[in-house]
């Protein structure tokens, strides 16, 4: 998906920022990484240990598509309501990287979610200083 494409084909945006492009395109990533990793949890024979952390996969996938979604709609766009969901999304990666680095050592798709987590977790914080910051980058007109 080229995310930069379609916010500069939208008739309504002005400019696109490359912080919110990446975090968009980090969110739907690592929404793919944690769906995969808490399927491949459940394939493990330990899954009674591994349960919090499908759980977080779980969790954060959905926070992770539903922030990818909205930071990708730009026709009215409320900046107060795109800059919680996407510390809510920071967060919520930074409890599910904790929990995946837990069984990294363990689990190869742990360690691979962690680590996409992590950087869906810059991302949104980058998106974050970016979006609260310089307000005018980011426009629908």
């Amino acid at each position: 998906m080229n995310v930069q494409d379609l916010m500069r084909a939208h008739p309504r945006v002005r400019s696109v920022s490359n912080p919110l492009v990446e975090c968009i395109e980090r969110c739907f990533s690592c929404a793919q990484s944690c769906t995969a990793c808490a399927d491949a949890c459940l394939s493990e024979d330990t899954i009674d240990r591994l349960r919090r952390c499908v759980r977080l996969d779980l969790d954060c996938a959905d926070i992770c598509r539903a922030t990818g979604g909205v930071a990708s709609r730009r026709t009215e766009t409320s900046e107060q309501v795109l800059l919680q969901l996407l510390e809510l999304c920071a967060n919520v990666c930074q409890v599910c990287a904790e929990e995946c680095e837990e069984h990294a050592s363990h689990h190869q798709h742990c360690k691979i979610c962690a680590a996409e987590c992590r950087r869906c977790e810059e991302s949104c914080r980058r998106a974050m200083q970016d979006v609260g910051g310089a307000s005018g980058r980011v426009q629908a007109n």
